[in-house]
């Protein structure tokens, strides 16, 4: 044990270190997992910092050379059993056995390595691997690696809180911004999108998921409440009869079909400031062109015609929420394989006049031109309303 500390002394006073992790602890019921520690520089001084990886939380700490064997010394070997120290040219490990009977292993490296003095904090990272969340929801090993399964996915999902944070940029929200994030699923984005504004954002966040699927929503409310999340729950309820409270986002991702609009009419009805889609399938419109029976050099070919479908149900979709006084833009969204459905469509709420002749113009003889009877968000958006969208 003593042979262990002097050589940790000697790596914290040469500098020699380059890291050392603290495992397997003496109570097995404990939180605190492991510590990790890493020299670093803090205004120009060497220090040692500490995280602290707690079953559902990771803390920080910086100490100099004394505070760092003291700290130590705290720890091994009444809370935790192994230690492994990485110096430039040595690997030393020191194992304590259940009678509590220690082990030194030292082995040299051949070729030394170089430290890493950046603190972590200097990392430009979206979304936290280490997150206990990501690991409840599958994502990551307990330690917080990535699963090598889940690296496609992880990517997308730091994509999709780029794009969705650049959106919001640029939208002028209130102290509280409520979202609801419509047909969440197992709730990957929807986690994702929570972590980084209620990190990044100095507002309130409010998040909810709406999510059909009773298991799935217990499933995800168990994981919110074991990680301590405030402000943030599922809800099971279908998209076209949710009814929110208040709403400043509303986010639809790969709604099949005519759900993307049953969510679209959601926030243009409850004045959201923002609404973002990724539309999936376009069934609706592709029955209405079929039936119509008319047919062009391009859509007389089948998957030019699904193409086509897709591209006049979500320029409809664009132009509706024009009629109804957002700014749109239709934008790529995360890449998706062998698939033309990666388009996002955003409406910002605007107070410009809109020349909604015009755009009824506009809608009108787009569907006409493609035989198309009917439009479900078109057709339903004065479903409570007296008057016909042609007046």
């Amino acid at each position: 044990m003593e042979n262990f500390f002097e050589k940790l002394n000697a790596s914290l006073q040469d500098g020699s270190m380059v890291k050392m992790t603290l495992s397997k602890p003496v109570d097995k019921n404990n939180e605190l997992r492991n510590v990790y520690v890493k020299p670093i520089l803090l205004k120009n001084n060497k220090m040692y910092q500490f995280t602290y990886r707690y079953e559902r939380r990771d803390e920080t700490k910086n100490y100099d050379i004394q505070q760092t064997l003291e700290k130590v010394r705290d720890l091994v070997p009444e809370v935790f059993q192994n230690v492994s120290l990485f110096t430039i040219s040595e690997d030393i490990t020191l194992l304590i056995s259940k009678k509590g009977k220690p082990s030194l292993v030292c082995k040299s490296v051949k070729e030394q390595r170089e430290q890493n003095l950046s603190h972590d904090h200097e990392k430009a990272r979206l979304i936290d691997p280490t997150k206990p969340w990501w690991f409840l929801l599958g994502l990551t090993t307990r330690e917080g690696k990535v699963l090598a399964d889940m690296q496609h996915k992880f990517k997308q999902i730091c994509k999709y809180v780029e794009i969705v944070d650049g959106v919001m940029k640029n939208v002028k929200f209130d102290d509280e911004i409520h979202i609801a994030d419509m047909g969440a699923g197992k709730g990957y984005l929807t986690f994702a999108l929570y972590e980084y504004l209620t990190s990044k954002y100095d507002k309130k966040i409010v998040m909810e998921g709406v999510e059909i699927r009773q298991d799935l929503v217990l499933k995800i409310n168990d994981i919110i409440e074991k990680c301590g999340l405030n402000d943030f729950r599922f809800v099971e309820n279908s998209i076209e009869d949710y009814k929110p409270g208040k709403l400043d986002v509303l986010i639809a991702l790969h709604a099949c079909n005519t759900a993307t609009d049953d969510a679209i009419l959601i926030g243009v009805r409850n004045n959201a400031k923002l609404i973002i889609c990724a539309p999936c399938c376009h069934k609706q419109i592709r029955q209405e062109m079929e039936k119509s029976g008319r047919t062009d050099a391009i859509t007389r070919f089948g998957i030019f015609l699904e193409r086509q479908a897709v591209m006049i149900t979500d320029a409809v979709r664009a132009l509706v929420m024009e009629y109804c006084g957002y700014k749109t833009n239709v934008m790529e969204f995360i890449e998706i394989e062998n698939t033309p459905k990666n388009v996002l469509l955003v409406g910002k709420k605007s107070n410009a006049s809109v020349d909604k002749t015009a755009v009824v113009k506009q809608i009108n003889d787009l569907l006409e031109q493609y035989g198309v009877g009917e439009h479900y968000l078109w057709k339903n958006l004065w479903r409570n309303h007296t008057r016909s969208v042609t007046q």
